[in-house]
């Protein structure tokens, strides 16, 4: 079974990404947040691939609860 993810940040990642192939860190654990460091290992989890066909500004979710993963969508607002 898996973990529950760590809140790794109560707001989201704004960042302005080329295109290219990313891994999310759905785990909250990553040194190397929003992107994945290896550090879900042993939680069940397991990061999200996030496909960029050209440069684009992204909000990235840093609350690991969205219902939009990897993106934001305020689902940080209603934690604890």
């Amino acid at each position: 079974m898996a973990e529950k993810p760590v809140v790794a940040a109560k707001s989201p990642a704004v960042l302005e990404l080329d295109a290219g192939t990313y891994w999310w860190c759905a785990c909250g654990r990553s040194k190397n947040q929003p992107f994945c460091d290896g550090s879900h290992k042993g939680t069940g989890l397991s990061p999200q691939k996030l496909e960029l066909s050209e440069k684009k500004k992204v909000a990235l979710c840093n609350c690991k609860h969205s219902n939009k993963k990897p993106f934001c969508d305020g689902s940080h607002r209603n934690l604890p």
